[in-house]
């Protein structure tokens, strides 16, 4: 890059007569090498590119021992570097090389190989690589990731005398010997893959989950204000078209685990809603969906499942408060108004006392002036 910022980006232009060398060649690629990597950096942000392959995710073995399998994927770097993964890949962790119990970081590296070397005979002095392969390596390390040079893909808590890593039970809090995909950064996408009908879809299932919770908070059931703010908020992400399986999941899990707070108030707050067989029904449903959320699978059919899943727990909340009568706010009282008309006896007091009982109010002393002190 230092060339470009002296020089500005210089294309190869061909002309009749040109005679090339392998030097002009090779500016030529470095030309679109760096052009894409200068957009990379400036329009997409580092990380895990969605949407390819299994989207580089990190999981456990079945056989249970200290490896884990990449699955491939696709991520840019901080340089911008394009990183694919063709292949799942495996990487076993050896204790011996580690100092446990330390955090151990899984990441995915830019690397560049010369290939297809060629020498010809008749005159040995020609002779070089033809290819240059751009691939990506899967790299355990020690020492926080470098977004310049690497993209974290896990980290592994891996305490001393673990003989097996597993995926974590519960995603948003791993603990040690499991997976913990919290800290993997995404790469900046403009607009939504989702196509037109499931787009359409998941807004039907959204205004489905605020006419039912709507209903809720007209029976004072205060949490389902929660679920409707969340509602709104994906609503509107989908109205700018920024939903796809990269973030659809993760915006459920607000709104799913926000009606997982709705059951709990429901049973303390209101013990008529909850002794219904159709809200035992709702648990459930909703338990399911936190299921689907903790597979942590961006896929089509996680998608499906997902709002078909929804639209059913929605079906049966409406059910719940079928014949529930809108509770009718308290109008407040009016408060009584003095109507002062003898402060006489205030007024001669030669110290005010700190409460007074007049016109059937109590006034309580506040603070006091002295109107002869300018200051």
């Amino acid at each position: 890059m230092s060339d470009q910022k002296e020089t500005g980006y210089k294309r190869i232009n061909f002309f009749k007569g040109f005679l090339t060398t392998e030097r002009d060649w090779n500016d030529a690629e470095k030309y679109h090498i760096d052009k894409r990597q200068l957009h990379n950096r400036l329009f997409h942000s580092p990380g895990v590119a969605m949407g390819y392959g299994g989207d580089l995710r990190v999981g456990a073995r079945a056989r249970g021992d200290l490896s884990v399998e990449i699955q491939p994927g696709f991520a840019i770097d901080g340089v911008g570097h394009d990183m694919m993964l063709f292949d799942a890949a495996i990487k076993n962790i050896n204790p011996e090389e580690f100092r446990l119990p330390q955090t151990i970081y899984v990441v995915l590296r830019f690397y560049e190989e010369l290939t297809d070397f060629i020498a010809y005979k008749e005159n040995l002095e020609y002779k070089g690589h033809r290819r240059v392969l751009e691939g990506a390596k899967v790299e355990l390390s020690q020492t926080e990731p470098d977004m310049g040079r690497e993209v974290e893909l896990a980290r592994i808590y891996l305490e001393k005398g673990a003989t097996r890593i597993r995926d974590a039970r519960n995603p948003a809090d791993p603990r040690a010997n499991e997976i913990d995909l919290r800290f993997v950064p995404r790469a900046g996408v403009a607009g939504s893959r989702l196509s037109p009908p499931m787009r359409l879809r998941l807004e039907a299932v959204l205004w489905q989950l605020r006419r039912v919770f709507l209903m809720y908070t007209r029976r004072q059931v205060v949490t389902s204000h929660d679920v409707i703010q969340c509602t709104h908020t994906a609503l509107m992400l989908n109205a700018t078209n920024m939903i796809d399986l990269r973030n659809v999941f993760d915006i459920f899990y607000l709104v799913v685990e926000s009606q997982g707070e709705l059951c709990l108030d429901i049973e303390v707050h209101h013990p008529g809603m909850g002794q219904k067989k159709e809200f035992a029904d709702y648990k459930r449903h909703v338990e399911i969906l936190r299921g689907l959320l903790a597979e942590g699978k961006n896929s089509v059919e996680a998608y499906t499942n997902l709002l078909a899943y929804q639209s059913k727990a929605s079906e049966v909340a409406e059910l719940i408060i079928a014949g529930e009568k809108p509770v009718e706010e308290k109008k407040p009282e009016k408060k009584k108004v003095a109507e002062l008309k003898d402060w006489e006896g205030a007024k001669t007091m030669p110290h005010p006392k700190p409460t007074l009982e007049l016109e059937g109010l109590t006034w309580v002393l506040v603070d006091q002036i002295n109107i002869l002190d300018k200051d």
